[in-house]
């Protein structure tokens, strides 16, 4: 067991720098089938809402899977996990290339690339980076959780070249090799244990409980249903701008570009949401957050030439990228060290669930509307409950409750 000196040493520095450049890598599940849908709806000729099930349900395994990996996390350590997870990588987009039908795709695809694979290399290390800062895990824990987006920013225009050279099946084996041989390596950074938790760590998490008024399972609840909501509003955008520009006539070239600078600005947000994090904690945060998010959102109804797509792509991307790294950073204020990954973990697999809900919500709409307009008014009034838990905790916080004994 390392020393508490070693937090925020240049070791956890270094250590953030792989975990960030192994979410970078291993995100590519999170982003490929993205980019793929209009390619892997026509190949197998199926409709909009259909050629969503996959995003689907691969959001729905990333949220099994990522409390599976906190889970091993917290008991064996960060590098059990990521190491299974660039395995499964593997042998996921290996598979999924030679896939008959959509429905194998979707089982395939859901299971080892998003149950086993990515999932892996998201909220576990996060956790874990958690443990490795205190005064500035806001901006640490941001700077990991901006792995996905880095994934986002990278990733599509890549894959969308790729896949219109060599087709979505050589672009998938390509992934799979390149994943094995720069993520194996990545991993042996990860195999020094955790700093020494401070003591009374458990006690200091267990008193802001008890201010709060609620019990860890309630809290832990009202974090996950915030962390749909959200990001039932989040999906539209992120999951159908690809799409909607082949509706609009623009080509899915831009829309992988415009995706790309949505993630690349999310990745901007998120850096600066961590360090205003630091400054005004995690409530305030994940409420200014999704006020912003909300404005950002309801650009796409008054606004789709080319031009204020490209803007409003950079805008959604500036204003939302801090409302996930704040989840984080409230589990690990109100949560006990030990249970970091698990805790973590399945706020932000919850995160995934709304993406999930909100990518197939939104193909649905399309299909019953011929337009995505409904499908953004959806996505407002979920990103109005996350407000309101959001605007909850904040008052909650703020007011500084006596402690009262709560029943977990």
């Amino acid at each position: 067991m390392q020393k508490p000196s070693e937090a925020e040493s240049r070791y956890a520095w270094g250590r953030l720098a792989a975990a960030v450049a192994l979410a970078t890598i291993g995100g590519v599940g999170l982003w490929s089938i993205v980019v793929a849908l209009p390619a892997v709806q026509a190949e197998f000729g199926v409709a909009r809402a259909d050629a969503s099930l996959p995003y689907t349900a691969t959001m729905l395994a990333f949220m099994a899977g990522g409390v599976l990996m906190g889970r091993l996390a917290d008991r064996f350590g960060v590098v059990l996990p990521v190491v299974l997870g660039t395995l499964a990588l593997g042998i996921g987009y290996a598979s999924t290339a030679f896939a008959a039908s959509l429905g194998q795709y979707a089982l395939l695809y859901a299971l080892f690339i998003g149950g086993l694979g990515s999932c892996a290399v998201f909220a576990p290390l996060v956790a874990d980076t958690s443990l490795w800062f205190t005064r500035r895990r806001g901006i640490a824990v941001a700077l990991c959780a901006s792995g996905n987006y880095f994934a986002g920013a990278v990733w599509p225009p890549v894959l969308q070249h790729f896949i219109a050279e060599y087709g979505w099946r050589n672009t998938h084996l390509g992934v799979a090799v390149f994943c094995v041989a720069t993520m194996l390596p990545l991993a042996l950074a990860l195999r020094r244990p955790p700093p020494v938790l401070v003591a009374g760590a458990g006690a200091q998490a267990a008193g802001g409980l008890a201010r709060l008024g609620v019990s860890a399972n309630r809290l832990q609840g009202l974090l996950m249903l915030a962390g749909v909501a959200c990001c039932v509003g989040m999906a539209m955008p992120q999951v159908h701008i690809v799409a909607y520009c082949v509706d609009l006539g623009y080509g899915a070239a831009r829309g992988a570009e415009m995706l790309s600078l949505m993630l690349g600005f999310g990745v901007v947000s998120r850096l600066v949401s961590g360090v205003v994090t630091d400054r005004i904690g995690a409530p305030a945060m994940l409420l200014l957050g999704s006020s912003l998010q909300a404005v950002a959102l309801a650009l796409f109804l008054p606004f789709d030439s080319l031009a204020s797509l490209y803007v409003i792509s950079a805008v959604f991307g500036l204003f939302q990228g801090g409302i996930v790294p704040s989840y984080a950073i409230i589990a690990r204020q109100f949560f006990p060290p030990g249970e970091a990954g698990f805790r973590i973990s399945l706020v932000l697999s919850s995160t995934l669930a709304g993406m999930a809900l909100g990518g197939w919500l939104s193909g649905v709409i399309f299909d019953a509307t011929a337009s995505y307009q409904m499908a953004v008014v959806n996505g407002l009034g979920w990103n109005a409950l996350n407000m309101l838990i959001a605007a909850w905790l904040l008052l909650r916080v703020r007011a500084g409750l006596p402690p009262r004994v709560v029943v977990a």
